[in-house]
């Protein structure tokens, strides 16, 4: 049972800093993305593309972070501006329906291009024992790294000038408008930022499990699930949702396998809406 706790806390860590993007994206501006796991996909792909053209680590993974950032950056420049003159459920609904179009594009052309290619990136060393569990060192770095990134998003939001301006936002766009905070370029920020996100989860995950072109829209579900347990808008909340969601996860797989256990998260994202509609963390409208 060790085991499976702590490979779902490996995993869940990278689910909350998945969802995290998401949820801050959806909270900032109403925008639902659906083409959040392309975007994780494609920066892995560009560090695949990179070692395969003799660049070396570091600088592949830098390119590949870039990506992700200029993939948000490309999705708020062009199909979400029309987006953007809605409001409420409309919003919601037509960038649901734009994103998801834009998904099933990508996932067509990786498919049918690069069908085979996936990301792996091997960390050296032998494993290393947690309470009286052998962990592989991939599984320690990806979960050290995860836990920066998280210690860098409170950092920003907590005491940087930027941070405060998105965080005031979420809370009040009208009252942050008021004084002076553009709602339309903390949500460029804010979307260059999920997708610099999605391709740090993309590049933990691989050092994992490997992730190919197919798995885009898996890391979609899972990080609308997250989103959902942890409450729009809430960094803390994806993060305790994503742990506890990994935790379920790893032992749903392992005792009655892996097709249920993500019946089991669906099943848990249905009755946190029932009982508690913002989420774990969420704030309450």
């Amino acid at each position: 049972m060790t085991a499976q706790i702590l490979d779902g806390i490996v995993f869940g860590l990278q689910l909350g800093l998945l969802a995290s993007g998401l949820t801050l994206v959806y909270g900032l501006g109403g925008v639902l993305n659906l083409a959040y796991g392309q975007m994780a996909v494609i920066s892995a792909m560009v560090v695949l593309f990179a070692l395969d053209a003799g660049i070396s680590l570091w600088p592949a993974v830098g390119l590949g972070l870039l990506a992700g950032g200029l993939l948000g950056l490309f999705l708020d420049l062009t199909i979400l501006r029309r987006v953007y003159r809605l409001r409420g459920e409309a919003r919601v609904l037509l960038s649901l329906l734009l994103t998801l179009g834009v998904a099933f594009i990508v996932d067509g052309f990786l498919n049918w291009r690069f069908p085979l290619n996936s990301l792996s990136l091997h960390i050296g060393g032998g494993a290393v024992e947690i309470f009286g569990v052998p962990m592989r060192r991939g599984s320690l770095v990806a979960s050290a790294i995860t836990l920066v990134a998280f210690a860098a998003l409170f950092v920003f939001f907590r005491y940087t000038t930027l941070g405060r301006a998105v965080r005031s936002v979420i809370e009040d766009e009208e009252g942050a408008r008021l004084v002076g905070v553009d709602p339309r370029r903390m949500l460029r920020l804010i979307l260059v930022l999920s997708g610099v996100l999605a391709a740090v989860v993309a590049m933990t995950r691989s050092m994992v499990a490997p992730v190919d072109v197919q798995s885009g829209f898996s890391i979609t579900v899972f990080a609308l699930i997250v989103t959902v347990v942890g409450g729009l808008g809430s960094v803390p909340g994806a993060l305790l949702a994503g742990v506890i969601l990994g935790i379920v996860n790893s032992i749903a797989a392992t005792h009655i396998g892996t097709f249920l256990s993500l019946i089991i998260l669906l099943g848990a994202a249905a009755v946190t809406i029932l009982i508690r509609p913002s989420g774990l963390l969420g704030v309450k409208e």
